[in-house]
């Protein structure tokens, strides 16, 4: 589904009420101007459903099975009803209705979108309608306001009331005053039960080839289409009202195919101004429970805001968009073809049967008055109440795909066995059965078309006991695995030691022989000599230093020591207290920075301090040490001068 198609047919199954829905705001926009009769905005909330005494108990006024499908309840509103058991004939009324609203107004004048010239009623298709709404820009959706967003908070509900067996699934809610329907009270034929009477009733001629029932419809819906029509067009002349009332009566057929059940139009003035509305209110079969419908609808509608609230009878999803609505040209008071952009707030509500969904759709044009009508909205859903006969309804059959393949037959029942279902192709091996277990009650009959076959496990199956036999060679077939050769295997192949493998040899098993000896891979890494334990590099531990090493051939002497830095005179040089350097005369000038720094001879005194040994930058703390050898004294050296006398 895409967004371009989410208002057809094909593409949802709310997709014909929202083309109601559209189409009556086609309809508000080309025909209700400055003469239409109009009530104050306060109807819609002067009477709210707490005020009468059968408001919590919407099943207790006796509509159903066989009484009106809309009534009038005083201090209540319009209560609506709609059941999946009372889908009527699907007859079509729309000449009727239409010959007989001619019959009563007489034919002077043109009709206003008939073809010229001519004196019939005129057809949907001469109009132009229905018409397809579509995605507004999203800069234009309303918001989801206050009234709305309170559905979504915790409240208790209700339980269905208890109907007869075969009555199915029923909804009622209550719509509030100032709405004027354009369906009849008592629904299309076969809906309700109504008098039949005998001779021409309104223009409808009795018998020729007219069943009783559809000439009862047609006859009351023609004399509620003239009634509504006074009502809105009371100001009006004779033309206006004629007008509104063919228009509507070409729309019947259309909505009565859509499965609507209250489709209606909003007059009303507010502050000084005029404000109109539309409700369309219809049942569609859609199996998704609301978490999935839910998430159909975000998905399907881009530009929707939807939100999952709990109503008094259940949890619903809720959507507000904004939607661009046609108005055909030959309803256009200038002829001109053009838009109209709605507010658009719509709900989906889940019946019990599990199939059958209520649609409820409110739309305006007056994007300034969104608040005054999710108000109404919302008090619209909480008067909500279901009504069902526990049995629960068959699921609507998903029309075959055209590309998909030839479906693999299979049972009509799906009878539990633990072993695989046998495939008619000889090419593929079919594993043993496993040992037989109790069969289970067998299931349903499914339709082969739509089936798919399911091993169920026996009733005293335990997933979690420990496997008996072990795996076969095989794997175990279903249908769908014979559909082609075997695929290779996925993965990547490892060696599985066996069981009694212990790869640290600790616990007791002796490790098993190599399969063919190998020759030793190199040692690693850098091979390094580790000293004895008692080794010490320095001779500071304890152990007996080595003796010095013989001294190296006589150097020229170096030149005394002098002030690297150039700061300071020969003659400012302090006295050496320790010893460390020898007298020298004193130089007349300081020297130049020396290139490399000064040697200092060794002293012939003994040395104060401790003696530490330095060794040199190559030294190798852990090589092997040479036969020590004694080495010769070294040179006498000139006396330490005292400086202390």
């Amino acid at each position: 589904m895409t967004q371009d198609g989410q208002f057809s047919a094909e593409a949802s199954p709310f997709a014909a009420a929202e083309r109601v829905s559209a189409t009556l705001g086609s309809l508000t926009d080309a025909l209700l101007g400055a003469r239409t009769s109009r009530h104050p905005a306060a109807a819609l909330t002067v009477l709210r459903a707490g005020a009468h005494p059968a408001a919590d108990a919407l099943f207790h006024l006796p509509l159903a099975p066989n009484g009106p499908v809309h009534t009038a309840v005083d201090r209540l509103g319009t209560v609506v009803t709609a059941g999946t058991a009372r889908p009527g004939t699907g007859a079509a009324l729309a000449p009727l209705v239409g010959g007989a609203l001619l019959a009563r107004y007489g034919t002077a004048g043109p009709v206003r979108g008939a073809a010229a010239g001519s004196t019939g009623a005129p057809t949907a298709e001469h109009l132009g309608l229905p018409v397809t709404g579509e995605p507004a820009d999203p800069k234009l959706r309303p918001a989801f306001a206050a009234p709305l967003a309170a559905l979504a908070d915790g409240r208790q509900t209700r339980q269905p009331v208890e109907l007869p067996t075969g009555a199915g699934a029923e909804v009622r809610l209550v719509v509030p005053p100032g709405f004027h329907a354009l369906t009849s009270p008592d629904g299309p034929p076969g809906v309700s039960a109504r008098t039949v009477r005998t001779g021409p009733v309104d223009g409808i001629p009795a018998g020729a080839g007219v069943a009783p029932a559809t000439a009862a419809a047609a006859a009351g819906l023609t004399a509620h289409l003239a009634e509504t029509a006074e009502e809105l067009f009371s100001g009006a002349g004779p033309a206006e009202r004629r007008d509104f009332a063919l228009i509507a009566a070409a729309l019947t057929d259309t909505v009565t195919a859509s499965g609507t059940v209250y489709a209606g139009l909003g007059a009303f003035h507010l502050d000084g101004r005029p404000t109109d509305a539309t409700l369309v209110v219809s049942l569609a079969r859609h199996p998704l429970p609301i978490t999935g419908l839910a998430t159909e609808l975000a998905t399907v509608r881009r530009h929707a805001e939807v939100w999952t609230v709990l109503l008094p009878a259940g949890p619903a999803a809720v959507l507000v968009e904004a939607r661009s609505v046609p108005v055909p040209g030959p309803l256009a008071a200038d002829g001109t073809r053009r838009w109209a952009v709605t507010s658009v707030v719509e709900a989906f509500v889940p019946l019990p049967d599990g199939v059958s969904v209520l649609c409820v759709q409110l739309t305006t044009a007056q994007p300034q008055d969104w608040e005054l009508y999710t108000d109404v909205f919302a008090e619209l859903l909480k008067s909500v109440q279901f009504g069902w006969d526990g049995v629960p309804a068959t699921p609507p059959a998903a029309a075959p795909a055209t590309t998909a393949p030839a479906p693999v037959p299979v049972p009509s029942t799906i009878a539990p066995a633990p072993a695989a279902v046998p495939v008619p192709v000889p090419a593929e091996p079919v594993a043993p059965p496993a040992p037989p277990a109790p069969p289970a009650p067998p299931g349903p009959p499914v339709a082969e078309e739509h089936a798919t076959p399911v091993r169920v496990p026996p009733a005293g199956f335990n997933p979690f006991a420990p496997v008996a036999d072990p795996t076969p060679a095989q794997p175990i077939l279903v249908p769908d695995d014979a559909a082609g050769p075997p695929a290779p295997p996925k993965g990547t192949p490892v060696t599985v030691p066996p069981p009694d493998f212990d790869p640290f040899g600790i616990l007791g098993t002796p490790a098993a022989e190599p399969a063919a000896p190998q020759a030793p891979e190199p040692p690693k890494g850098t091979p390094v000599a580790v000293p004895p334990p008692d080794f010490d590099p320095f001779g500071i531990l304890g152990t007996p230093a080595a003796e010095p090493l013989p001294a190296p051939a006589a150097q020229p002497a170096a030149a005394p020591a002098t002030d690297p830095f150039g700061t300071v005179t020969a003659a400012d040089l302090p006295g050496d207290p320790f010893g460390t350097t020898l007298p020298a005369p004193r130089p007349a000038a300081v020297p130049p920075p020396p290139s490399t720094p000064p040697a200092v001879p060794a002293t012939a005194g003994p040395a104060k301090g401790t003696p530490v040994m330095v060794p040199p930058p190559d030294f190798d703390p852990f090589a092997p040490q040479p036969e020590d050898t004694p080495a010769p004294p070294p040179p006498a050296a000139a006396p330490e001068h005292d400086p202390f006398g």
